[in-house]
């Protein structure tokens, strides 16, 4: 089934159109192919879905490990040679893991596109998982952690909001998950893994770019059409109780030494109109020098060397966490008061007409840059069929957006952002200790 659509988008942006043709293989691949002839360049993607929230509680990291341990080789490609046959044949390559999904991507000249096929069809059907590559992936995920997070100053904080903000959901932990976990975990941990999330029942493939789709479709019957079909997975649903007193907790990071107060709200699922609802007041509060946390408390009133808030969108759930860096002789309940003030003026009046349109410009620009080369095109179609179902939202999500009132966005404030239904983090430095 081939399926376009066109949008016209009004003001200074262009208007954007994304065709693309979308069919499952019998083994229950998904595949999508977008034809842009304007740039000899190709773009083959798998995205699977399993994400950290697909973990054992006991056994979390194993989906961002994935991530590492499956360049490692597979039976016709030798340890170590992925990224050499990628370079040396003009490609460049990456990979990345959430709470939802894992992406790996490829960038090839066009003429290459075969090979990229062959490659992700080798991940998915030869993997070679074997100790040596888990030894040698946990030296690496031990020093990312290390670098990223436990050495980075304020480099836990979603770590520690998360952990306060769900009490049921797998999103209480990370991505990146517990070192002593993939430490204590066995060979057959991984391969069981391996064996239940990466099938094709599970996972999306796209090509974007210049390919001619006659060969492009039968390179992946060719290559994937062979792969067997997973067991279907049974995900269990995990359901938040409603918070309803303000949580109150405190982290200590050694690697500061300016106190931050951070505000966190659990949100709902990317996929309802409410989370692009607090899209818009997360960009209207926080976004960039213009906002209004940012010229009220940073310029005018300098209160704070730093304000912002940003929303993450995800699958089941999302958080929305406003944060702030206070100035000498400045608290960070000095900022949250302040925060707050803003906040209650969102829950109880219309935003102005001029800072509407502005939100609308602002999120029309950031689609057409979403959009703006087969990348990122690859990506969100892989996106928008995994995580919303709907791979047309590549050329309609912005309508929804636009069709957000101010009367939603104030309604949106009203229904999530209250004092009652949030974390309070003091996000500290080592208290000192007295001297006697």
């Amino acid at each position: 089934m081939s399926i376009s659509s066109t949008l016209l988008l009004s003001g200074a942006v262009t208007a954007q159109k994304i065709n693309f043709e979308e069919y499952n293989l019998d083994n229950g691949l998904h595949v999508i192919l977008h034809q842009d002839n304007s740039a000899p360049v190709v773009i083959t993607s798998v995205m699977y879905h399993v994400g950290s929230k697909d973990e054992n509680p006991n056994k979390t990291g194993f989906a961002h490990f994935f991530e590492h341990l499956l360049f490692e080789g597979t039976k016709n490609i030798k340890r170590g040679e992925w990224f050499n046959i990628v370079t040396s044949n003009g490609g460049v390559n990456n990979a990345n893991t959430s709470d939802d999904r894992t992406y790996y991507y490829e960038v090839f000249p066009s003429n290459n596109l075969e090979l990229a096929l062959w490659m992700e069809s080798e991940r998915l059907m030869h993997p070679i998982i074997n100790q040596i590559g888990v030894d040698t992936q946990k030296e690496v995920i031990k020093e990312e952690k290390n670098s990223r997070y436990d050495n980075q100053p304020y480099g836990r904080i979603i770590e520690a909001v998360k952990k306060n903000l769900f009490a049921n959901h797998p999103y209480r932990w990370t991505t990146i998950g517990s070192t002593e976990h993939l430490e204590a975990a066995k060979l057959e941990d991984f391969k069981a893994f391996n064996e239940k999330f990466y099938v094709p029942n599970n996972a999306v493939l796209v090509v974007a770019g210049d390919f001619e789709q006659k060969q492009a479709k039968e390179w992946i019957q060719n290559y994937f059409g062979p792969i067997k079909k997973g067991n279907d997975i049974v995900r269990e649903k995990f359901v938040e109780k409603p918070i309803t007193e303000t949580i109150k907790a405190t982290h200590i990071d050694p690697n500061i030494q300016i106190p931050m107060i951070i505000s966190a709200y659990r949100t709902p699922s990317m996929k309802t109109r409410d989370a692009r609802a607090l899209d818009f007041i997360s960009a209207y509060l926080s976004d960039g020098k213009s906002s209004k946390l940012y010229k009220k408390i940073v310029d005018e009133k300098k209160k704070a060397l730093q304000i912002g808030a940003v929303s993450f969108n995800e699958e089941d759930y999302g958080m929305y966490i406003v944060y702030g860096l206070p100035m000498t002789n400045y608290t960070g309940q000095d900022l949250l008061q302040e925060i707050d003030e803003e906040i209650a003026k969102l829950q109880t009046d219309l935003i102005s007409d001029r800072d509407y349109q502005k939100l609308l410009n602002q999120f029309e620009n950031l689609y057409v840059n979403d959009n703006s080369n087969v990348e990122g095109i690859a990506e969100n179609l892989a996106k928008y069929y995994l995580l919303y179902g709907d791979v047309n939202l590549i050329n309609n999500d912005i309508n929804i957006y636009h069709s957000i009132t101010r009367e939603e966005i104030r309604a949106a404030a009203k229904k999530y952002l209250n004092p009652n239904q949030r974390l309070l983090l003091d996000y500290i430095p080592t208290p000192e200790k007295n001297e006697n």
